[in-house]
């Protein structure tokens, strides 16, 4: 071996080529229901990057470890290969995006090759290819017979540098940019392609709280998104302009409304700002809907409350949102901070209409109202300034409003838009539609006439499709007369919705995804992605998968069931980008130092949803460990050492390592497991160090070190698993097991922890230099029991509790000392082992402290020493007594 470190080119290059040729990672098809792992597939961009690489380690690091497991495992891999991104690198390169497209396929999965992931290659699929693309179309045909697709003229967000339509979600931020190019986005009303996600709002929103397995944040995200409100819609009259429609969760308010807010794109704002200049000049250069705080002009119009028939102010404000509501609103500044900021700002009256109820509150009584003149009261509570209706508890003049108000009626409304799906590029999935010119209309295509293949592409300006003169002269399927073919193409998150059903039957000829398989094998058990897919892909993805339960046949209505948001590899506090320059390129890694030793900083770095710092030196760190790792099996040669103490306590740490590293890798907290695998490594060494080992627990130590890290760092793995003299792969091993009490390891190894501490800086502090001998002495069997009660016991006076046990209280001031130490510290407290416990498992640990201080430990009880020692005993610390060499 060399000293530079161990030969990870070798090595990872010749178990790929094992794995590959005895087709480890292939999944039949006739397997019952397998364990599905998946990653989020990528776009092929050109090469790997670093949180590829984190994704993929993760999803692969649990495949592997389901896999010894004994589990059936399916884990797939495939790209999302349409998109703009190639459409601008092909005219960039004066080429064509499929071919493009497929040269960085290449070059990403060579380099996912080189990094060991053990994807069954034979279910690859790309999204750009007719044979996957045809089925985007059926699925489109699907949706339209059963009603949820729609066309229709729609203002849309526009972005003009990447030259087509984006859906709301792909606006991104408060400046609204394009989420592809940071471009600020237009509005603009176009013909579009529509999906009705609305249809399926309300189980969208209700099957959230189902989903368990996902992180609570990525939950909430769509809950927002979807954003649910009910409430009141009724009718305020506006002078000149007839009835206007508002929208309210409070109607219980309605006494308290001082003014009448419309959007600045509401049709009255923009009738009122035909004539009104002020009005005019706020609508066009002033409305800042994202601003910090709301703005607004006052026209000359007045609206009439339909319950008290006062005339209030109507005002043209930024804080109405024309696709929130119905882009009117009462405004009630007594009971909303908005609206009590803007009435603030423009001197308009603020009335408290509802009132905090009061703890001995009867309905007989009408409470005193707020004062709401510095911020408002924003709870329920009763209301009060309303007129017959003051008294009413809110909930119930909610209803009773409703119903009296003629024009009132209960309603639903939500956030949720339906999904726009056309998009003005090339390099997407053509819409399954041909536009007839004598009559016939937008007509679907027949599953006979798919797929609809891209014609070659043409660099240009705009969409291309628009000049492909050729391609777009078609015949109406209906009527056999001219008509034009759709130019529009699918958005590539269409794809996205349903690849991982495409994987269960990736050649099927007659459908997109064999459903009686599917039905066996969905939905995923754990997906891996990042949380910038929170709302976009595993919503859409959702949809989907509920109109195919509803229409195809699936039998489950949620695609993932656990789902883990991995966090971002960053460079000194930054997230990597080309951009910044601050880019680790994982192919320079895995040259330099392999796949093995990236893989392994990677998961033991950070808890996998976590951000972590990429480190050069924990890089070189890691492949050190690989290397020394390495040494130690080498360098095994059948040792003849004693079945002793020394042994049993390396032979527990190995049972507490196994269960403990089993429990967290299920758990995916990866960075735990390593840490006790990489504690074992270092109690095996020292082992070997400090004396000849037990060949039986020295052996099976490594053998199970080798095991817990073949998920992780599978190359080294199988390396050493055949240089112990094992048949077969490390990757289809079995897995090691262990029964442990995991209170008793936690409390054995704190114990140990405590001591060696406690040496350290006893010889730290009296500065001794040569240690000839290390007293341990466990503390009286009488201390345990007094811990054990202040534990248990919620008695105020502990000490008294305590005396109350003659065998304490024969302890005298000894006895009242420690029981004022235990009052002290007494919410800190918990229990330690016994005392025969603690004894046996620190003569067992006692050779840790030989090795480290070089003198020989002897571990007393309490009874072979002096009093004047014992105080310094207690349950979980023992006393130190040290023989200084250097004072002889």
């Amino acid at each position: 071996m060399s000293d530079a470190g161990y030969d990870h080119a070798a090595v990872e290059r010749r178990w790929q080529e094992a794995w590959d040729e005895a087709d480890v990672y292939r999944t039949p098809d006739d397997v019952e229901d397998p364990t599905y792992v998946l990653g989020m597939y990528p776009y092929p961009s050109g090469k790997l990057h670093m949180g590829h690489v984190r994704n993929y380690t993760i999803t692969d690091a649990y495949a592997r470890f389901r896999r010894l497991q004994g589990d059936d495992v399916l884990h797939p891999m495939g790209w999302d290969a349409f998109g703009l991104p190639a459409e601008n690198a092909a005219k960039e390169r004066d080429t064509n995006p499929r071919d493009w497209t497929f040269d960085c396929i290449e070059t990403m999965r060579g380099q996912m090759e080189s990094m060991g992931f053990g994807y069954d290659w034979e279910r690859e699929i790309a999204t750009c290819t007719p044979d996957y693309y045809k089925w985007n179309q059926w699925l489109f045909a699907r949706f339209h017979e059963e009603g949820l697709v729609d066309r229709r003229d729609a203002e849309v967000n526009w972005c003009p540098e990447c030259e087509t339509v984006l859906a709301d979600e792909q606006v991104e931020g408060e400046a609204e940019l394009c989420w592809r190019c940071d471009t600020p986005v237009e509005e603009r009303e176009l013909e579009q392609w529509f999906l009705k996600i609305t249809e399926y709002a309300d189980e969208l929103l209700e099957d959230i709280d189902e989903l368990e397995g996902w992180p609570n944040s990525v939950r909430q995200m769509q809950r927002n998104w979807i954003g649910r409100q009910e409430g009141t819609e009724l009718e305020f009259s506006i002078e000149g302009h007839g009835s206007v429609t508002a929208f309210t969760t409070r109607v219980d308010t309605i006494h308290g409304a001082t003014f009448f807010a419309l959007a600045p794109d509401h049709p009255i704002s923009e009738q009122v700002a035909e004539t009104d200049e002020d009005v005019h000049h706020f609508v066009e250069e002033e409305a800042d809907p994202e601003g910090d705080e709301p703005n607004g002009v006052e026209t000359d119009l007045t609206a009439t409350n339909p319950v008290t028939g006062e005339e209030i102010p109507v005002y043209v404000a930024d804080f109405v949102l024309s696709d929130v509501g119905t882009g009117a609103l009462m405004a009630v500044p007594g009971h909303d901070e908005r609206d009590h900021a803007f009435a603030t700002k423009m001197d308009e009256e603020i009335v408290p209409v509802i009132a905090p109820e009061p703890d001995d509150w009867d309905s007989e009584t009408v409470p005193e109202a707020p004062d709401v003149s510095e911020e408002a009261y924003t709870e329920d509570g009763v209301l009060v300034n309303s007129g017959e209706y003051s008294g009413l508890e809110s909930g119930v003049a909610r209803e009773r409003l409703t119903d009296d108000i003629d024009t009132a009626e209960w309603t639903t409304q939500y956030q949720l838009r339906d999904w726009g799906i056309s998009r003005q590029r090339y390099w997407g999935t053509p819409i399954p539609v041909v536009h007839c010119h004598d009559g016939c209309g937008s007509v679907v295509l027949s599953e006979e006439e798919l797929p609809v293949e891209l014609p070659e592409f043409i660099n240009t300006t705009g969409n291309p499709l628009d000049e492909a003169e050729e391609w777009k002269e078609t015949t109406c399927p209906e009527c056999g007369g001219a008509a034009t073919r759709e130019t529009d193409t699918m958005d590539t998150f269409v794809d996205s919705s349903w690849y991982f059903l495409r994987y269960v039957s990736p050649e099927l000829d007659e459908a997109p995804f064999d459903l009686e398989q599917a039905n066996d094998w969905m939905p995923v058990d754990q997906y891996v992605g990042g949380i910038e897919h929170a709302v976009m892909h595993l919503l859409y993805s959702r949809f989907f998968t509920k109109v195919l339960a509803d229409h195809e046949g699936l039998e489950h209505r949620e695609p993932f069931t656990n789902l883990l948001a991995q966090g971002m590899v960053q460079l000194e506090g930054e997230k990597m980008s080309k951009s910044k320059g601050n880019v680790v390129s994982p192919q320079r890694i895995v040259e330099e130092y392999g796949a093995d030793t990236a893989r392994l900083f990677m998961m033991q770095a950070a808890q996998p949803e976590r951000d972590f710092d990429w480190s050069e030196e924990g890089v070189r760190s890691t492949y050190a460990f690989l290397t020394r790792l390495q040494g130690m099996v080498e360098e095994y040669d059948d040792p003849d050492g004693d079945d002793d103490a020394v042994a049993s306590y390396v032979d527990g740490e190995i049972d507490a390592t196994v269960a403990i590293a089993t429990e967290k890798y299920d758990e995916l907290t990866f960075n735990r497991a390593l840490r006790e695998v990489q504690d074992l490594v270092r109690t095996l060494r020292q082992y070997a160090e400090y004396a000849e080992p037990h060949a039986d627990t020295y052996e099976r130590g490594l053998s199970a070190v080798v095991r817990l890290l073949a998920p992780v760092a599978p190359h080294i793995a199988e390396e050493l698993y055949d240089e112990l003299g094992y048949d077969g792969f490390a990757a289809e091993a079995e897995w090691p097991t262990a029964e442990i009490d995991r209170d008793h390891v936690r409390k054995r190894r704190q114990l140990v922890e405590n001591t060696r501490e406690d040496v350290r800086d006893i010889v730290d502090v009296a500065g001794i230099e040569d240690p000839q001998a290390i007293d341990v002495v466990v503390a009286p069997d009488w201390k345990y029991d007094a811990l054990e009660i202040a534990v248990e016991s919620d008695a105020p006076n502990l000490i008294g509790e305590l005396m109350q046990e003659s065998h304490i209280r024969e302890q005298g001031d000894a006895a009242a000392d420690y029981g004022q130490d235990l009052q002290a510290e007494r919410e800190a407290l918990s229990t330690t082992l016994g005392p025969d416990a603690e004894r046996e498992a620190l003569e067992a640990a006692a050779w840790l402290l030989e090795r480290e201080f070089e003198a020989p430990v002897t571990v007393r009880r309490a009874e072979a020493v002096d009093e004047s020692v014992l105080k310094n005993a207690e349950p979980g610390r023992p006393a130190i007594e040290i023989e200084d060499g250097s004072e002889n």
